[in-house]
Parts: structure tokens; C-alpha cells; sequence
């Protein structure tokens, strides 16, 4: 990334470059990773929309920066990456699996998260592509209890890798091998085409609200939960009202509102 790039990035999050600290610091992830979940939706919409996701610089800055939009794991962590790179922090992108049903992992490469180095001498998970996950990143050689405001999170020891877990149940497995991004091509395309994929079934759109809560719109199911844990659901009836809370809600302009693919009918 250059510089004129850095700063576009910057702006998408709502910072002013100008007025931003330039030592990567750990108080600076820390505030660039909650910035990050404020400004950027995780959402799969391109897997309905028939676009293609592309994991090279280029493409991703041009959707996330230029056009605006969110992503997957792969999109979110692979730019925040390439944003913390150029300002300074040392990036390692790892590869994580999955925790579901029955404890089974998912995929190899299921997952793609951010062990970072701030200048500071600290070490960090950092992930902002992994739905309702910290709002801050964790301290990766911490074993006890690490506090934020989605609850309470741990990294422990599970054989040569870690665990993530929320409130004691594990959410993913890390490796500590460090990886690229082109690693993860074979399971972006898994989880964008494969019917047995989550992403390929729903749509999605998601980001943290600047009160701590979170807003999601599901299909036509607009969510807004509340620092409570309160939520409230309403169903939108037109096309019209989709794209308006994709617009108004999370920034994303689309021309028409995205419908599942089925992907057992796909050529």
C-alpha cells in the first residue's frame, strides 16, 4: 500500500490521517481495531450478488476501501493486515478452523486472523472478521481471562495450537504457523461456492454500533441488539426498504437487493 492508499483506508474509518498518530502503538490497534468493527460490515452479500472475490491487494482495497463495502474473514482480516503493514506493525496472517456443531472443526484455512506486533513490545490477536467476536484485540501470550465488551475471552493451549474462546466455549483454533494471504484461496472459494458452506445458505451483513451494540440484517430481518443483549427485530417489506438500511444503516450502495444463490443449481 502507498500512502496515498494508507490514508484513503484511514478516512474509511472515519480518521482524519492529518490528525492520526503515526507509532504503532498498541493503544493505536486498539483503537483502529474498534474503528474497524464500526465502519466495515461483515457481510457475504458478493456470494449473491455474483461477484467474484478475488484475495489480491488490489481487488480487496478497490471493495473495501474503494467501493465501500465489507467482506468475509479473508477480505476483512487480509486488508486490515495489509493497513497495519504499512503503518508500521509487524503482521503475521495465521490460519484458524472453526469450532462447530459437536466440537467438529471446520475447513483447513476456515478462518484467517492477525497476530500483530506493536512497537511497544506488544504481541496481539487481532481479528475483525469473525462476526460477533472482541472488540479489541487480545493479548496473544495471555492465558487467563481477558475482559471486553462482548465478555469474557481466553486463549489456551490446545496441543502445538490455541484456542478462542467466549464465555468458555471455544470459538476457533488457531495455528501458530505464520501464513499469506494467498494460503487462504482454497477456502474462500470453499466457503463462497460449496452448499455445505454457511455463507453460501444466508445472507449477511453486520457491524458494531458506536454504542457497543450491533446491528444485522439477515435476508429482510433487520436486528439491533443493544449493550444489553436487548434486541429488536423488523421485518422489511420492500426492496425499497433493504436498500435503504444498506445504505443509511451500513454504507453499502447496492443496485438491486442480493436473493440466496443455491448453489446445487449453479453451473
Amino acid at each position: 500500500m502507498d500512502m496515498t492508499q494508507v490514508d484513503a483506508y484511514l478516512r474509511r474509518l472515519g480518521i482524519e490521517p492529518k490528525d492520526w498518530p503515526t507509532a504503532p502503538t498498541a493503544d493505536v490497534l486498539r483503537e483502529l481495531h474498534l474503528r474497524h468493527l464500526h465502519a466495515v460490515p461483515f457481510e457475504n452479500l458478493s456470494i449473491h450478488l455474483g461477484e467474484e472475490i478475488v484475495l489480491e491487494e488490489k481487488r480487496l482495497l478497490d471493495k473495501v476501501v474503494g467501493a465501500r463495502r465489507g467482506g468475509f474473514c479473508y477480505e476483512l482480516n487480509g486488508t486490515f493486515g495489509m493497513l497495519l503493514g504499512a503503518l508500521g506493525f509487524e503482521v503475521t496472517p495465521l490460519a484458524a478452523r472453526v469450532h462447530g456443531d459437536a466440537g467438529r472443526l471446520g475447513i483447513p484455512y476456515d478462518h484467517l486472523a492477525l497476530r500483530v506486533r506493536s512497537v511497544d513490545g506488544g504481541e496481539w490477536l487481532a481479528d475483525v472478521g469473525f462476526g460477533a467476536n472482541s472488540h479489541y484485540p487480545l493479548a496473544f501470550g495471555e492465558r487467563g481471562e481477558q475482559e471486553d465488551p462482548v465478555g469474557a475471552f481466553r486463549i489456551v493451549e490446545a496441543g502445538p495450537d490455541l484456542d478462542v474462546l467466549l464465555s468458555g466455549r471455544p470459538q476457533y483454533r488457531l495455528e501458530l504457523r505464520p501464513r499469506v494471504l494467498g494460503d487462504f484461496v482454497a477456502g474462500a472459494w470453499w466457503h463462497s461456492t460449496s452448499p455445505a458452506s454457511h455463507f453460501t445458505q444466508s445472507l449477511v451483513c453486520s457491524r458494531v454500533t458506536e454504542d457497543g451494540g450491533r446491528i444485522t440484517l439477515s435476508g429482510r430481518t433487520f436486528k439491533e441488539t443493544g449493550t444489553d443483549g436487548a434486541r429488536e427485530e423488523q421485518e422489511l417489506g420492500t426492496d425499497e426498504e433493504v436498500l435503504t438500511v444498506y445504505r443509511e444503516r451500513f454504507g453499502i450502495e447496492l443496485p438491486h437487493v442480493p436473493t440466496v444463490r443455491n448453489p446445487h443449481n449453479d453451473s
